[in-house]
C-alpha cells in the first residue's frame, strides 16, 4: 500500500520535516533503497549516506532535526525510537485490506469460528471447535488441533503444529512399561502472539497451557504441556520448554535453552544461548543475565571459566 509521509507522519507519532505530499510504497536498506522506498537511520554518521541514497524519505533520530536545512533533497520522519518507527511503517506499507480467506486446499472443521479478516494458509488442517480471532494469519501446513483458542492478531508460520498431545506418561512398576497420562486439557494463545515456522506447542494435561499477549516465538521451538508463558517474551530457536514450566512477562531466553518441568523463570530475566535450567530450579533477576548449565548469572559464570583457564594453565 502507499502511504503519504504526511499519513505516515500521524500514524507513527513521527514529526515530519519535509514535503509531507510525498509518497512512499516500500521500507528497504540504504543499499536497496527506491525512488519510492522509505529508510531509517539510528546513527548520524549514516545519515549523509542516507541522504545521498534514491530513498524518498528517511525515518531519523532526534539528532536529526537540527540537520534539516543541509538536507532540503530528502524529508524527514524524526522519531525518537527510529527502528521502532521502520518497524511500524513497514507493517502499515505491507498491510492490504482484506477479508477472510480460506485456501481451497485447507482442511477446516465446520465447529470452527474464524473471526474478520483471518487467512488460512494452503494445506492447513483446523480441528473441531476451535476458536481463531480476527486479523489473524495462518500459514501454510498449520495443524491447529481441536478445542485450541486464538486471540486477535496471531500469526502462525509455516508447518507449525498447536495444541498437540503432551509427553507424559506414567511407568507400571511392575511390568516396566509405560501408559500415557490424560492429556485432556486446551491451549489458549493470546493476542499479538507470534510463532515461528515449525515450532510447536502442545495442550495442557489435565488444564491449560497458555501464551500471553504480546509474546514472540522464534523457529523450532518446543513448548509442553501445561506451560504458562507470561506476556511479551521473546524466544529464540530450538528452544524447549518443558511441562509445567513458568515464564514470567518480559523475559528474553536465547537459542537452544533447555528448560526442565516445574521451573519458574521471574520476570525479566535473561536466559543467554544454550543455557539449562534443572528441574525446578527458580531463576530470579530482572535484567540479569545468565548462562551456562546449570545456568547461573554471567558475571559468576565467567568467573568460573576464568578461574578453570589458570588451572588448566598451572597443570601444564
Amino acid at each position: 500500500m502507499k502511504h503519504t509521509l504526511r499519513d505516515l507522519a500521524a500514524k507513527l507519532g513521527c514529526h515530519l520535516l519535509g514535503d509531507g505530499s510525498i509518497t512512499v510504497s516500500s521500507v528497504s536498506s540504504l543499499q536497496s533503497a527506491s525512488s519510492e522506498g522509505l529508510v531509517f537511520v539510528e546513527d548520524a554518521q549514516y545519515l549523509d549516506a542516507a541522504i545521498a541514497s534514491p530513498a524518498a524519505a528517511i525515518i531519523v533520530g532526534d539528532f536529526a532535526a537540527g540537520n534539516f536545512a543541509a538536507s532540503t533533497a530528502k524529508s524527514l520522519l524524526i522519531s525518537a525510537q527510529p527502528r521502532l518507527a521502520f518497524a511500524r511503517a513497514a507493517k502499515l506499507l505491507r498491510d492490504v485490506d482484506r477479508d477472510q480467506a480460506i485456501h481451497p486446499s485447507a482442511i477446516v472443521a465446520a465447529s470452527v469460528k474464524i473471526g474478520e479478516e483471518t487467512t488460512i494458509g494452503a494445506g492447513s488442517v483446523i480441528g473441531d471447535n476451535v476458536l481463531i480471532g480476527n486479523q489473524c494469519r495462518i500459514d501454510a501446513n498449520v495443524t491447529i488441533y481441536s478445542g485450541t483458542t486464538l486471540g486477535d492478531r496471531v500469526i502462525v508460520q509455516a508447518g507449525a503444529v498447536l495444541g498437540s498431545e503432551g509427553f507424559g506418561y506414567v511407568r507400571d512398576s511392575k511390568t516396566g512399561r509405560y501408559e500415557q497420562f490424560p492429556q485432556i486439557g486446551r491451549l489458549v494463545i493470546e493476542d499479538d502472539v507470534e510463532i515461528g515456522a515449525n515450532s510447536t506447542i502442545d495442550h495442557g494435561a489435565l488444564d491449560e497451557t497458555r501464551i500471553r499477549r504480546g509474546t514472540k516465538i522464534d523457529n523450532l521451538v518446543h513448548i509442553g504441556h501445561n506451560v504458562q508463558i507470561g506476556e511479551n517474551l521473546v524466544i529464540a530457536a530450538q528452544t524447549g520448554l518443558s511441562g509445567s514450566a513458568i515464564v514470567e512477562d518480559n523475559v528474553i531466553i536465547g537459542g537452544q535453552v533447555g528448560i526442565a518441568d516445574h521451573v519458574r523463570i521471574e520476570e525479566g530475566a535473561i536466559l543467554g544461548a544454550q543455557s539449562g535450567i534443572p528441574t525446578k530450579k527458580v531463576i530470579r533477576g530482572k535484567g540479569v543475565v545468565f548462562w551456562g548449565t546449570p545456568a547461573r548469572p554471567i558475571r559468576e559464570y565467567l568467573k568460573e571459566l576464568a578461574f578453570l583457564s589458570r588451572s588448566a594453565k598451572k597443570e601444564r
